[in-house]
């Protein structure tokens, strides 16, 4: 006998009509539970007929029996989604995947216009690589989220000086400063979403030169669609800066370019420094010096501490000395 569910989702209640037998039974094999006498040519006749009517377990019922939706929330900050950051989030997706939850992720804007994700799936963890805002926190705390990360209740961490902040700003001005270089300047995209970063890692050089006994470094935000880059690097060439710390590789690339047009070589007069080791940092020309930061590690880190709050698993010991390496190539 079979049953029509065209249009319509297949249930375990078709299963069992389609093959004669209990709703029951087709549920305890469905659900692989355990302490059933049924025997090995029923369940394997169940599974054959959800196979062929198209049986798909239904999520929501599932997480509401087990009272876990597996699912965990990522809050992004209203960030461009540049490379690391995409690395970043596959890398936390694959290991909770691995470990049977799937990964969402969710950016946060200033505007209320539209209902708050968390509300909609009923995730297990909502995370956050920034803070909450008390609006925020209140809103979860209104939908039933018992956990949330960074944990609202706990003393806030001071996110701005953490490894992953100023482990690379630390790298570049070292760097710089061993090539010789004592006038230096920073370069950082004109994107006012990337404020509270750009002040994070410039405070992190101005912090390092200022322990290397160099001046503080000037400091300037270049719009890459402009002749910004281009005056920045005229600038800096006739106030004698000789190295330039840039935000990211895309920042460097731009201050590379603008001191080639302007006749300015790199690096025997302008050694520039990015952040990130894109893929084309390598291909760049001249080849992008840069940070390489261990994003991979930084996105399992974020996989194991959202583990942790549903599964009680342990977190993985986080060795500092890894996070960020120095690489060099031609522009320094």
């Amino acid at each position: 006998m079979t049953v029509e569910t065209k249009n319509r989702r297949v249930t375990a209640a078709d299963v069992a009509k389609s093959l004669g037998i209990s709703r029951a039974t087709v549920g305890f094999v469905l659900n692989n539970t355990r302490g059933q006498t049924i025997s090995e040519a029923t369940r394997q006749r169940v599974i054959a007929e959800a196979e062929r009517l198209g049986y798909r377990p239904h999520t929501a019922a599932q997480a509401l029996a087990r009272g876990r939706s597996r699912i965990i929330l990522l809050a992004l900050p209203d960030w461009p989604v540049e490379h690391s950051l995409g690395r970043h989030v596959a890398e936390a997706s694959r290991v909770l995947e691995e470990a049977g939850y799937s990964l969402v992720t969710y950016t946060l804007h200033e505007s209320e216009a539209v209902r708050p994700l968390w509300e909609a799936l009923d995730p297990d963890v909502v995370m956050g690589l920034l803070p909450f805002s008390e609006r925020d926190v209140a809103s979860m705390r209104a939908s039933g989220i018992a956990s949330i990360i960074p944990d609202p209740s706990s003393e806030p961490m001071a996110w701005q000086t953490g490894p992953s902040i100023v482990a690379g700003p630390g790298l570049q001005v070292a760097h710089l400063a061993d090539l010789g270089h004592r006038r230096i300047a920073f370069a950082a995209p004109d994107d006012a979403r990337l404020t509270a970063i750009v002040e994070a890692r410039f405070s992190a050089v101005r912090n390092k030169a200022l322990e290397l006994g160099l001046p503080t470094p000037d400091r300037r935000h270049l719009d890459f669609h402009d002749s910004s880059a281009r005056q920045a690097v005229q600038q800096w060439s006739a106030s004698g800066v000789t190295g330039v710390v840039a935000y990211n590789d895309e920042t460097a690339a731009a201050v590379v370019a603008a001191a080639v047009r302007e006749g300015i070589p790199v690096p025997g007069e302008l050694a520039v420094i990015g952040h990130d080791d894109t893929p084309w940092a390598e291909l760049f020309v001249p080849s992008l010096s840069t940070i390489r930061l261990d994003i991979e590690g930084l996105g399992r880190q974020i996989a194991m501490t959202a583990l942790v709050a549903v599964d009680g698993r342990a977190v993985p010991a986080e060795d500092p000395a890894l996070i960020a390496a120095l690489v060099r190539r031609e522009s320094t």
